[in-house]
């Protein structure tokens, strides 16, 4: 009988290499839309990669105009911070290769502080949540989102404040 136990190492070795690779892609496209880095936003799509950001109120599209939309939209906020968690991770095939493909499905909180109220608080004024969904490429630079689909699901906006009566 074989001892196949060495090439079992050698996949499972892969197999995580490819799950941390794919993980520090999903956190460098949230870092980059936080930084409001849209070179680096840009950077993490394949030259095809579309996202769509309609479920949110936004635009679908190639990753660079959805970049521009954002670089514009994003101007409403002093402070942004997206936290995406639960993250599933599972590799598919791509014309027989094993591993070629990736798709994430992660949960995401993200608290925003709108620009201009209260700068010098630290609390967020705009907080929304949601599920990801990412379709992953590797390439010859490495891992790149081919496509990011945001699907909103809440949002919780700053409560209106009551003029003030006078007695």
């Amino acid at each position: 009988m074989p001892n196949t136990e060495p090439m079992t190492q050698r996949v499972e070795l892969a197999t995580l290499r490819d799950r941390l690779a794919v993980d520090g892609v999903i956190t460098d496209y949230a870092v980059a839309v936080d930084d409001a880095d849209w070179t680096a936003y840009r950077s993490l799509f394949t030259s095809d990669g579309r996202a769509d950001y309609r479920s949110a109120g936004g635009i679908e599209g190639d990753a660079g105009s959805v970049a521009a939309w954002l670089a514009e939209s994003m101007r409403l906020f002093s402070m942004r911070q997206h936290l995406i968690v639960n993250r599933r991770v599972r590799f598919g095939a791509l014309e027989q290769d094993t591993g070629d493909t990736a798709s994430v499905q992660a949960d995401y909180v993200n608290p925003m502080r709108f620009a201009g109220n209260g700068e010098h608080s630290s609390a967020p004024d705009f907080v929304c949540g949601g599920r990801y969904s990412f379709g992953l490429l590797r390439t010859y630079e490495g891992w790149r989102l081919r496509e990011v689909v945001v699907q909103e699901k809440w949002r919780r906006l700053p409560e209106p404040i009551a003029p003030a009566v006078i007695d």
